[in-house]
């Protein structure tokens, strides 16, 4: 019998997640989101019959995600610094990773900072600031309208008071096109693409369903940190600091990038695997 037809037969809730040929983590949150029940219910009532509704949506998520659809998406969730964002095909799945760069901005930041980002994606390193630090005054840009839209309704969901105050707007527009020529701030941060259009892993796991252009940045991965690095020095402010997440292989060459902008004070931070991670500059005083 088909993985799918054994699905649609199963006695119980149990039953479909053993049945799933899934890891059981994976099959459970994927019949919370079929089902509409909380986890702690389905472990209480596990030996209760399914719907044939909640039985048939499971066993297409399943099917959907064995044939390596990634789980945020299947959801249309992922946790972030503790936080529940919404993700789409449209955006880039949150890594934790990445809360190491939110992490040095809330500790570098002065009160009543004002802050570009570059990039936003889902919004889940403007939207988590907004969060942690309601005095900081942010600028969140994207050249997608849908990652944009999607960006917009984890902010109106997470920190609606930011929004209402516009301490945390949203404007569209690549890279630099959507900064208007006298704005200036006192942080910029981004997580662009830094992947070599070539690269193998492109083509492999999460990656395949994730959106091209937050992944890749032409042959060598560097394109966008060039762009930034060259045109960072323009919108800050003196003593202005750039933060950028790039390739745990790519913190020499993003060292040097900041170099040749005429940055000062410039490292490079790793996560917590012990990998490069975050390169930050500051601009003379």
């Amino acid at each position: 019998m088909r993985t799918s037809d054994r699905l649609l037969a199963a006695a119980n809730f149990d039953a479909l997640i053993s049945g799933s040929d899934l890891p059981r983590l994976e099959a459970r949150a994927l019949l919370e989101h079929a089902s509409g029940r909380s986890r702690e219910w389905l472990i209480a009532h596990g030996d209760e019959a399914p719907g044939a509704d909640s039985a048939a949506r499971f066993a297409e998520l399943a099917q959907r995600r064995r044939a390596g659809e990634p789980l945020a998406y299947l959801v249309g969730e992922r946790e972030f610094h503790g936080r529940c964002f919404k993700v789409d095909p449209a955006v880039l799945i949150p890594r934790p990773e990445t809360e190491l760069l939110v992490d040095l901005v809330v500790q570098a930041a002065r009160a009543d900072a004002t802050l570009l980002e570059l990039g936003t994606g889902s919004g889940c390193i403007a939207v988590t600031l907004a969060c942690l630090r309601s005095d900081l005054h942010i600028l969140a840009t994207d050249t997608s309208e849908q990652a944009l839209a999607t960006a917009s309704s984890n902010a109106a969901r997470l920190c609606p008071k930011a929004l209402a105050a516009a301490r945390l707007q949203f404007r569209a527009g690549d890279w630099w096109s959507a900064v208007n020529s006298g704005e200036r701030f006192d942080l910029i941060v981004s997580n662009p693409p830094y992947i070599a259009a070539a690269d193998p892993h492109l083509a492999q796991g999460d990656l395949r369903f994730e959106p091209a252009n937050a992944l890749a940045s032409g042959d060598d991965g560097l394109d966008a940190l060039r762009v930034i690095c060259a045109g960072a020095p323009l919108r800050l402010r003196a003593a202005g600091m750039l933060f950028l997440e790039h390739g745990f292989e790519q913190g020499a060459v993003v060292r040097a990038l900041l170099g040749a902008a005429c940055f000062e004070q410039i490292s490079t931070l790793q996560d917590a695997a012990g990998l490069d991670r975050v390169t930050t500059g500051r601009l003379p005083a």
